[in-house]
């Protein structure tokens, strides 16, 4: 990848924001990486199954994509 696909990231200096958008920020930060931990806990626990039903609808296969799903 090059530079230019790369997000801009905005850089932010904690000290001389203020207390409550301090706390705001990281707590937005926290809850992100909880969600990106456990998007990756179901991505490595798909790996070791080879399916996955849910109310009687195959929504992964070993050997296929994870479908019936939607952000």
């Amino acid at each position: 990848m090059g530079a230019r696909n790369k997000k801009k990231l905005k850089r932010v200096n904690l000290l001389e924001m203020p207390n409550p958008e301090r706390i705001q920020l990281i707590k937005k930060i926290k809850e992100n990486l909880r969600q990106k931990i456990t998007e990756t806990k179901l991505w490595q626990s798909l790996l070791e199954v080879e399916s996955l039903t849910i109310n009687g609808n195959i929504v992964y296969r070993q050997d296929g994509q994870l479908s019936g799903f939607s952000p």
